[in-house]
């Protein structure tokens, strides 16, 4: 018995420090591509989603790291450690699914939904919004179920609780289908090959599905998964860091033509907002008789 306990403890310190150095890993990153968004890249549509999203991460691997060292000073974890850290990750969720579905909608009805026919500053007032929502839209659930305090009503934090989980289900719902189009008809069903907006869209949903769904679902079970499967919640939060952490290295790769380019080079390349003509759109392949 004793065996096992000191078994799991030493794979939960291993998932602990882990968490920790991809977390210092990734605030590097996402602090090169805020700098490099913000002032050296133009703003268009939908590399103002990435900008937004790339703060919503910094955020989260800043609380990781800095709930980490609290932790390992004064032995034992936060209270506030879970829900802070969460607000932060739904944010970066909920900017994802919105970047996902309007780069599905700009490619599927390119005529009525590109960036040009609609008014400028529409992206940024959508992530100002997704900011302003996501905050009582975590912090209320976990107030009500004692995670912020110590007081709790039953019959309230159900009623939080489940409306906390349709409205993460309806964003993991949106960011996978769109992403699952983009992947599917953009390679299958179209003429020409998807723009580098809509690739970014594929493999940040693929990300999405396997490193931030554990900690959706961690959410929405916690008292269930917290006694059954006490490993669980590190290994999600690991996954979730590297998912924060690998989307800087997923834009240098896509952005890179040369074996050594310039770091700026490459993400201008591949978060520049292109010609609009280039969007294309939804069409069968044409063949010849």
């Amino acid at each position: 018995m004793f065996s096992i306990f000191n078994i799991w403890g030493t794979f939960n310190k291993v998932l602990f420090f882990l968490s920790l150095t991809v977390s210092l890993a990734g605030l590097v990153g996402n602090a090169l591509l805020l700098w490099h968004l913000g002032l050296h890249i133009k703003k268009g549509s939908f590399n103002t989603y990435l900008l937004h999203l790339a703060a919503a991460d910094f955020l989260f691997l800043s609380c990781q790291v800095g709930f980490s060292i609290a932790t390992i000073v004064s032995g034992h974890e936060d209270t506030l450690y879970f829900p802070v850290t969460f607000l932060w990750f739904a944010v970066g969720l909920w900017l994802l699914a919105a970047f996902s579905v309007d780069c599905c909608l700009a490619y599927m009805f390119p005529s009525f939904c590109s960036p040009n026919r609609r008014p400028r500053f529409t992206s940024v007032v959508l992530c100002l919004m997704i900011w302003a929502l996501t905050m009582p839209a975590v912090l209320l659930p976990a107030n009500a179920c004692g995670l912020l305090n110590n007081g709790m009503s039953l019959l309230v934090c159900l009623k939080y609780h489940w409306t906390s989980v349709t409205w993460l289900a309806v964003l993991c719902g949106m960011a996978c289908g769109a992403s699952k189009f983009l992947l599917i008809f953009g390679n299958c069903c179209s003429s020409q090959p998807p723009p580098k907006f809509c690739k970014l869209a594929q493999c940040s949903g693929i990300l999405l599905f396997f490193c931030r769904l554990p900690l959706v679902v961690y959410w929405c079970l916690r008292p269930v998964i917290k006694f059954l499967l006490p490993f669980f919640f590190p290994l999600a939060t690991l996954l979730a860091c590297i998912d924060s952490s690998a989307k800087p290295l997923l834009y240098y790769m896509k952005g890179r033509q040369l074996r050594k380019e310039p770091l700026q080079v490459a993400l201008n390349r591949a978060l520049g907002e292109e010609s609009q003509s280039s969007l294309g759109g939804l069409s069968l392949p044409m063949h010849q008789v």
